[in-house]
């Protein structure tokens, strides 16, 4: 199976090269910035090949514009650019779950840059017409340094735009992917085997049990999606619960959700920045999946604004996203930052938790669940590889293409502990040490 439809809209035959000028086969290309044996078998537009013949997975560059994609933006952007064109097909993986094609590259795959006097023979048989940069896909956001036209990096406009980017696809097309729970965070699984409904389940019990939530409480829940969490408290625990969102369509999704389950008198999801939630002191904050959007260096006014909505001895629970050590570097990489969270940003758990302290926090717990985001990831893609027709229906073929691409890799990623998942659980502690806060951890994993 391949990757991608059959695309008929291509750029065409190659022009033919002018007198005296011999143009490089694509396979001769590829060869000169790669070592050793290819793990993939490459085909090309011009009939040229490479790489064993029998390889499970194989590359197609169907296009001179897809050439020029991997020419012009060398790495994971250059990929993505002529994957999501439709110029470059996959074959033998499905386009909801590429993760197969992923590992067997990133494990066998050795570039090189080639010698100089290659490139320049490379260069002038190309000719510079062939290594001008071809028009981004639509779906591409522009570069970090032209943002700023919607405003200063994780202002609250250019927070919006970046929010709307991502979550405001299609309700229909999460409702595919995500399955019935509609939360797109890390599960918790008790077993391998446990379903993706009940591991989402498992999450919002051990963020409850975290916060102590008791019938009567007050819950904020600040990034709160389509409102999981929110529902959850309000209909397991009995919580008065408060979900804000930057998503006008989670918001809408997510009220109307709360309405049909009869629980208007305990839960509300209102669209609203995190910065203008009531500052009523609430007994307990949930922050599951928004700090990976607000900004390493907002860290310091983020932790401090949910400190003071919460009461004293009220405790916060932050999940989120983090990079595997404090000195890896906080954006991502372009694929991410063009395709998927627009002005993304993720620290290492010591800075998380350090920020966390600095604002007044008292940490008592951390937990690493790096391995079930793994297995959320894979559910995820199951259900897209499942509803495959139906979310190309919804989003696009193009935006199914970046689904399938992104949650393969991040899966990859989260399995080779290059990036993990943190739950940090701190108490709004009283000058002098007051805390109920138990000798010992009183929830269940």
């Amino acid at each position: 199976m391949s990757i991608t439809e059959r695309n008929t809209d291509t750029t065409g035959p190659a022009a033919p090269p002018p007198p005296g000028r011999s143009t490089p086969t694509v396979a001769s290309i590829v060869r000169a910035v790669t070592r050793g044996e290819l793990p993939v078998r490459v085909t090309a537009y011009d009939g040229s090949d490479i790489g064993p013949a029998d390889a499970p997975i194989s590359l197609n560059i169907r296009t001179e514009r897809g050439l020029s994609y991997l020419l012009t933006a060398p790495g994971d952007l250059g990929l993505a650019r002529a994957y999501v064109s439709g110029d470059l097909a996959v074959g033998g993986v499905h386009p909801g779950d590429p993760y197969e094609a992923l590992r067997v590259l990133k494990d066998g795959l050795r570039l090189k840059p080639p010698a100089v006097a290659e490139a320049v023979s490379l260069v002038r048989g190309l000719g510079w017409e062939r290594l001008r940069p071809p028009p981004v896909p639509p779906l591409e956001a522009t570069p970090r340094w032209r943002r700023v036209v919607s405003g200063l990096r994780h202002s609250r406009t250019r927070d919006s735009s970046a929010i709307q980017h991502h979550y405001d696809v299609s309700n229909s097309f999460y409702e595919k992917v995500l399955g019935p729970s509609m939360t797109y965070t890390c599960a918790v699984f008790r077993d391998p085997t446990d379903s993706l409904e009940q591991a989402q389940a498992n999450k919002y019990d051990l963020v409850a049990g975290k916060l102590a939530l008791k019938p009567g409480m007050r819950l904020l829940d600040v990034g709160c999606g389509w409102g999981g969490m929110v529902r959850h408290a309000a209909r397991e625990y009995g919580v008065k619960a408060l979900g804000v969102t930057l998503s006008r369509a989670q918001a809408e999704w997510a009220q109307a959700a709360i309405e049909r389950e009869g629980l208007s008198d305990l839960a509300e999801v209102r669209h609203m920045d995190y910065r203008d939630a009531p500052r009523e002191h609430f007994d307990a904050v949930s922050s599951i999946g928004l700090t990976e959007h607000i900004g390493v260096r907002n860290y310091p006014a983020y932790f401090g604004a949910l400190l003071d909505r919460l009461r004293p001895d009220g405790r916060l629970l932050n999940h989120c996203i983090t990079r595997a050590d404090n000195r890896m570097p906080v954006n991502p990489g372009a694929f991410i930052d063009r395709y998927v969270f627009p002005d993304g940003e993720l620290a290492g758990p010591g800075r998380l938790i350090t920020e966390m302290n600095n604002a007044g926090f008292e940490v008592h717990h951390e937990e690493n669940l790096r391995q079930h985001y793994a297995l959320t990831l894979t559910g995820w893609c199951r259900n897209l590889v499942a509803n495959w027709d139906a979310c190309v229906a919804d989003a696009g073929a193009a935006r199914a293409r970046v689904w399938g691409l992104y949650m393969a890799g991040s899966r990859l990623a989260f399995e080779r502990n290059e990036i993990q998942l943190h739950q940090v659980l701190g108490t709004k502690t009283g000058p002098r040490g007051e805390s109920s806060y138990p000798l010992r951890p009183d929830w269940t994993a």
